[in-house]
């Protein structure tokens, strides 16, 4: 039986890095990869092919308002399958370099599905049938996730897309409804409605994207609104069904049962870590009451020669934060090997993005969360629609949040609703790392007239405060 010091389960943006540390860290290491598909969810089914798309999209609109520019595109229209082929061709080229990396030696690669066989050994079985034993001293757990179907009447007797289906059609649907209230349900409805769809959200919770301040997602749920997207949240799901040529969901919206119908129905009410087929329970590693590996802040698992990184974690589902967690993971494994303390993930600088139009993002705590840990803090904002770069963009939607620590004035958190708010929040984040001061953003030169100079304005404000 073959002996490995690092055994990695899952070759997506978290198990390479894990894999790739461990390797450089001198551990003898395997990294297994099961799925139909080498590259990972991000690249396969999620973050690149559905910002390739959204690029589309994202164009598309501005020739709609061309006028509004005093410019004249003429005819306009897409083809959808044009749309595809080139998110396809670009996925093709992201998960061949990655391919590549993975099998240029650093460490075995083996296209296998994985199972535990006991806390130090798996069980490796090929595509062909071919079953190997291996065992190892440490292990990462990075399988990602997977759709999570809820049962909602009528659902299963009711086709519908998610969004691997949809990343992959050459189909844009005259009208659609979407379930869900999240990343994914958002910026599905910007491509849908900026290729001229009619768009209906429909959200359980009392608003959309739960994780965010209240002001903030607001803000982006009116900007949507304006541009023809109806949206609706606080709503109890009863059931679905194909009616007369269209997919009609029944829902409970303020006591009264409404009925929202559309040529497609797209579900994206959330995913689940991937679990299933390797046998944890021979492993000894337990799972959260949400079906996610629990994990503490070293990434160890119940285990703690097992690690976790990723999705399959389920704390945070963003490509960064898994591979910071990977590779805290394969650092760790050489520390216990070698008698080190333990290393720890920091979640301080946690980022989020939604790549809808307008875009949103933040980084840190939000207002709620300062709230609920008892941090005194102070917050101040600025609206597009009184800067004069966005103007100059037409884009006046939104505004940008600074949240600061109210005895000392550090920047512990920022939000922004807005042109390109997924590039200005870095801004931010960057004047975090350096546990920077309002102060010490408002004294940063900025150029005129660009949108990054609208940090300086609530800056300014915290900072006289």
């Amino acid at each position: 039986m073959t002996e490995y010091d690092f055994a990695v389960i899952g070759g997506g943006s978290a198990g390479y890095a894990a894999a790739a540390t461990a390797s450089r860290l001198g551990l003898r290491t395997i990294c297994v990869e099961g799925g139909p598909e080498v590259g990972g969810l991000c690249i396969l089914r999620g973050c690149m092919p559905s910002k390739t798309i959204l690029e589309s999209a994202n164009r598309f609109l501005t020739l709609r308002r061309a006028k509004e520019f005093g410019l004249s595109a003429g005819q306009i229209g897409y083809d959808a399958a044009v749309i595809r082929e080139r998110k396809r061709k670009l996925i093709a080229e992201f998960a061949g370099y990655r391919r590549s990396q993975l099998e240029d030696g650093k460490f075995e690669f083996v296209r296998a599905h994985a199972s535990f066989l006991s806390p130090h050994e798996l069980r490796l079985v090929t595509f062909e049938g071919k079953e190997t034993d291996v065992r190892f001293r440490f292990a990462l757990i990075s399988t990602g996730s997977e759709l999570n179907v809820l049962e909602i009447p009528g659902l299963a007797e009711t086709s519908f897309l998610h969004s691997d289906l949809a990343l992959d059609s050459d189909v844009v649907p005259p009208s659609v409804v979407i379930l869900g209230g999240g990343a994914i349900a958002l910026e599905f409805a910007t491509f849908y409605s900026s290729l001229g769809s009619k768009v209906t959200v429909i959200q359980r919770s009392p608003q959309f994207l739960k994780e965010a301040d209240a002001d903030v997602s607001g803000a982006l749920t009116e900007a949507l609104r304006k541009q023809g997207v109806e949206m609706i949240c606080e709503t109890k799901l009863l059931r679905v069904a194909a009616e007369k040529g269209e997919k009609a969901v029944y829902f409970l919206n303020d006591g009264v049962e409404r009925r929202v119908a559309a040529k497609e129905l797209f579900y994206a009410l959330g995913r689940r870590p991937a679990v299933a087929g390797l046998d944890l329970k021979a492993a000894g590693v337990e799972l959260s009451p949400s079906g996610a590996i629990r994990v503490n802040d070293r990434m160890q698992t119940s285990q703690p020669h097992l690690f976790a990184a990723g999705d399959v974690a389920g704390l945070y589902e963003v490509v960064h934060i898994a591979i910071e967690q990977a590779v805290v993971a394969a650092k760790n494994a050489q520390r216990l090997l070698k008698g080190k303390e333990l290393g720890r993930i920091d979640y301080r600088l946690h980022l989020s993005a939604v790549f809808s139009h307008p875009q949103l993002a933040f980084a840190g705590l939000t207002e709620r969360e300062a709230v609920n840990q008892n941090i005194p803090v102070r917050t101040a904002s600025y609206p597009f629609a009184d800067h004069g770069k966005s103007l100059v963009l037409g884009e006046p939607e939104g505004f940008v949040k600074l949240i600061v620590h109210a005895k000392n004035g550090e920047i512990l958190g920022a939000a922004a609703v807005g042109p390109e708010a997924a590039e200005l929040i870095h801004e931010v984040v960057v004047a975090m790392h350096f546990r920077a001061t309002a102060s010490d953003l408002a004294s940063i030169p900025h150029y005129h007239p660009t949108l990054s100079e609208i940090w300086t304005y609530p800056a300014e404000e915290l900072a006289d405060a």
